[in-house]
């Protein structure tokens, strides 16, 4: 692993450089290039993996350079050392991409333990197998939690994969009653509260068990769970769900908080939720700009038109223009299976494996599959697993 350190502070440099090389494996420390880019962004000799900036060497606090450094090292981590310890200031360094603000004067053990966090944080990322998806609603009622629930169920069924899915939305989530009728014992508060000893039993133990494959954390009961939710909380959790699920889906409602922030870095795709309506647009755009001031790259970012209609005035074309963005996914508008899907709480490939919902599904989970794992069945033998009478049409509960 490597560093790139921007400090005109000669001492500062050397008590960084010395606590890299004195850790076990050592960080290299990467020389600037000679002359100054056109962008004014400093030039590494190498690809940095952590960026070290510190805000005393710029007269603005380093405000300006940030959001040029996270397009120049987009694969870095950011760690920004500062003496304005502001919540104004530290939201907007997290906008622009900083993942650690670390005070002036350096303290040498938060520099070390902070590098301890990204050590880990970038050798899991390195051995990881399964795959993180965050679901983001555009507008209140546009059937993320539906979504994501039906789609960890197909998964699971149909690609035969281990699938977790965490009820991030505290404000209304609801998540297991969409594909079960199991009342869950435990919360993902609960887990959070048991942090220090969290495991894979503990997390097993915790969840709402839908079917062998397919597991459900729920959100927590009570609406405001405070501290219990902090984003190093999340991440602990994220970092040991993916080594023992191979899909981890979030459903994270319509808020993006600094907690979220934490599981959206984590995920491999964010899907944006919405329908063919002006306001589901409003709230895209809004959601789309924000993941740009976070530095995510637009491939990570997928919409997925719900309760889609061929024929609606709003095209999926014309989304795709105002956004510019593809859409990834389309769920047809079926009101009449996703309403007694949601009521009965069974799975629509469970209740209606002919339904068009079911078919759209099914095509999302091959192209899912196909991408992540090697090897696998063909998308007609998936399909007929549904679809052809005598397959394997089980589901939540079997």
């Amino acid at each position: 692993m490597n560093a790139f350190i921007l400090s005109t502070d000669d001492t500062l440099r050397a008590t960084v450089t010395r606590i890299c090389m004195n850790r076990n494996p050592s960080i290299e420390t990467l020389p600037p290039l000679p002359g100054m880019p056109k962008d004014g962004v400093p030039a590494a000799s190498g690809k940095p993996e952590i960026v070290i900036v510190d805000a005393a060497s710029f007269a603005d606090g380093a405000t300006s350079l940030l959001p040029r450094l996270g397009e120049r090292y987009s694969q870095a981590v950011i760690i920004l050392l500062s003496s304005d310890r502001s919540p104004e200031y530290l939201i907007a360094a997290m906008r622009v991409g900083v993942r650690e603000v670390l005070g002036l004067p350096l303290s040498a053990n938060e520099l070390d333990a902070a590098l301890d966090r990204l050590s880990s944080k970038l050798a899991i990322s390195q051995q990881r197998e399964g795959k993180v998806l965050s679901f983001v609603s555009a507008k209140g009622g546009a059937g993320t939690t539906f979504v994501a629930a039906n789609l960890g169920h197909a998964l699971s069924l149909l690609g035969k994969k281990r699938v977790l899915l965490i009820d991030l939305n505290t404000a209304f989530g609801d998540a297991p009653l969409y594909v079960s009728d199991i009342k869950p014992e435990r919360t993902l508060a609960d887990v959070c509260r048991d942090i220090n000893r969290l495991d894979i039993n503990l997390l097993e133990s915790s969840v709402v068990r839908v079917s062998p494959m397919f597991s459900i954390l729920a959100a927590p009961a009570e609406p405001d769970p405070g501290g219990d939710l902090s984003g190093d909380h999340l991440e602990t959790i994220v970092n040991l769900a993916r080594r023992h699920f191979d899909f981890v889906i979030f459903d994270l409602g319509r808020q993006v908080t600094s907690a979220s922030v934490r599981v959206l870095d984590h995920s491999d795709s964010i899907y944006l939720v919405l329908q063919q309506s002006l306001p589901d647009l409003r709230g895209a755009r809004h959601l789309i700009e924000i993941f740009g001031t976070l530095g995510y790259r637009r491939e990570k970012v997928h919409l997925l038109l719900n309760r889609f209609e061929s024929s609606a005035p709003l095209s999926s074309g014309e989304i795709e223009r105002i956004l510019d963005l593809g859409v990834d996914s389309r769920i047809p508008n079926n009101f009449e299976v996703a309403n007694d899907s949601i009521n009965q709480g069974v799975p629509v490939l469970q209740l209606a494996r002919n339904s068009t919902i079911a078919k759209s599904l099914t095509d999302w989970v091959n192209r899912l599959v196909d991408t992540t794992i090697a090897g696998t069945a063909s998308k007609s033998g998936l399909i007929r697993r549904i679809f052809v009478r005598g397959g394997d049409s089980n589901g939540a509960g079997s």
